[in-house]
């Protein structure tokens, strides 16, 4: 038996999934020779990125409460994500004595929040569902490796890797929602595939400048 929104999200997500060997980052970590100070820089930027990725969810939720409830369940859910996301993050930064007063943030990394924040305003949010689904699946994997690496190759705790660790773990009700609001949209005819796929590729190609950007961090 075939299922539309899923096999939409499962076609988007392998057609947007990035060529596994163009991260310069996460290969480096995965094996112990990034230096802690690019994984400084990772923590210091997700300081900006996760409370700005949780406001613009938040918006998207309001946006779409009256018209699509479905997505709005989608997007609170993804805020209280980030919420938590947040908490977890101070042990991960304490364990790479990041210094958050001497940081600027990179242009780099900070291109990807803020096309979130462009999607928060002008996007359909079904065409987001579908762009941020086929783009967390390449986040969580590499989250996955980092976690296994700052515990193997940087001696880190728990409790540091807490934030890796909610990003990798498989999400079951967020998929189950994700696939809702997908299948809404396309019974009601408001999803238009072709914005999602670019604001999807848009996401993906940030997303590498965000891992570029890190790894040319100096030693």
């Amino acid at each position: 038996m075939t299922h539309p929104a899923r096999d939409l999200l499962r076609t988007t997500t392998a057609a947007l999934a990035p060529d596994p060997d163009a991260n310069p980052l996460v290969p480096r970590i995965a094996a112990g020779t990034a230096p802690r100070a690019a994984l400084a820089a990772l923590a210091l930027e997700q300081a900006w990125v996760i409370p700005a990725d949780r406001r613009a969810f938040e918006h998207l939720a309001v946006r779409s409460a009256a018209t699509d409830p479905q997505a709005a369940a989608f997007f609170t859910t993804l805020a209280q994500g980030e919420a938590l996301a947040g908490e977890r993050l101070a042990a991960f930064a304490r364990a790479c004595r990041a210094q958050e007063t001497s940081h600027e943030p990179l242009p780099g990394c900070q291109a990807y929040p803020a096309h979130v924040a462009w999607l928060a305003l002008n996007a359909a949010p079904a065409d987001v569902v579908l762009a941020l689904t086929a783009n967390f699946s390449a986040w969580g994997g590499y989250c996955a490796i980092i976690a296994t690496a700052l515990r193997e190759r940087y001696g880190f705790t728990d409790e540091a890797c807490a934030f890796f660790d909610l990003f990798a773990e498989p999400s079951p009700d967020l998929d189950r929602l994700a696939t809702a609001a997908v299948e809404a949209a396309l019974d009601a005819g408001r999803l238009d595939r072709q914005r999602a796929h670019t604001y999807g590729r848009l996401l993906q190609t940030y997303e590498a400048m965000f891992w570029d950007a890190l790894s040319a961090t100096p030693s």
